[in-house]
């Protein structure tokens, strides 16, 4: 799309989202982190893959509440959520809400990474624009998939242990970046989609201008310290097709906007 294009697709989406667009069924709101374990890990597990803990995980959480892309609950039963999480918390990795994993940042519930997926209707080999890397577990859930990820992580810290752990499990193929992400990632544009993984008050320019043409891009928006609303923008010939997938809860946008 052209840059005036862009600018006035820009303008109708802000006022798309005051008015509250187009809804769907609304999913469950992220839960807040209920430290309380529900596995029992015993220390000559923690080499294992804790294979049914993720099949069950899919089974009940997942494909149970409406998930239906095999390609996405085959890669949710492959990846070894637990490697994702702090040691402090490895008993929780496969529990049925988000973990913190330091520096105010946390792991999605395993619902919301499925929901936010799915909702993006990818196919192999797609181009996908991850903004809040965090662990690198969505990032290494869409590489299962056979998508090309791209991923931004603003802390510094963060982006080094993620990039090192996807190396060590085998996804090396995943670009990570430390950088403010509400600028993307102009040098690797365009994206099929975008998927943002914290909150910002209101939708970024940058990544709308970076969407190939018949992109998509899923986020949630709203104010600092709120419940948000998750929404999933289809970007086609200059149309914009809006949808609201209800109210969710991550941790705030970060960065000079």
């Amino acid at each position: 799309m052209k840059t005036g294009q862009h600018d006035l697709l820009y303008l109708i989406l802000s006022l798309l989202i005051l008015v509250g667009g187009c809804k769907s069924a609304d999913p469950e709101p992220e839960q807040e982190i209920q430290l309380t374990p529900t596995i029992e890990v015993r220390p000559e597990e923690l080499l294992d893959s804790l294979q049914d803990e993720r099949d069950q995980m899919v089974d009940n959480q997942i494909s149970g509440r409406g998930i239906k892309d095999q390609v996405l609950l085959e890669a949710m039963r492959t990846v070894p959520r637990h490697k994702f999480v702090p040691a402090e918390y490895l008993s929780m990795a496969y529990n049925d809400h988000p973990l913190p994993i330091g520096y105010g940042q946390t792991i999605s519930q395993p619902y919301i990474v499925a929901l936010m997926t799915e909702a993006l209707q990818l196919e192999a080999g797609d181009r996908v624009l991850e903004i809040g890397t965090g662990s690198g577990y969505q990032a290494a859930v869409l590489a299962e998939m056979d998508i090309e990820v791209y991923t931004i992580e603003i802390i510094p810290e963060l982006a080094r242990e993620a990039e090192d752990r996807l190396e060590t499990l085998g996804y090396s193929a995943i670009e990570v970046l430390n950088a403010d992400g509400y600028y993307g990632w102009k040098d690797q544009a365009p994206f099929d989609a975008v998927i943002v993984t914290a909150a910002p008050d209101h939708l970024p320019q940058p990544l709308i201008q970076q969407l190939a043409d018949g992109g998509r891009m899923i986020i949630p928006i709203g104010p600092i310290g709120a419940v948000q609303t998750l929404w999933l923008f289809e970007f086609t010939a200059g149309d914009i097709k809006t949808t609201n997938l209800g109210l969710v809860t991550f941790v705030p946008f970060t960065g000079e906007r």
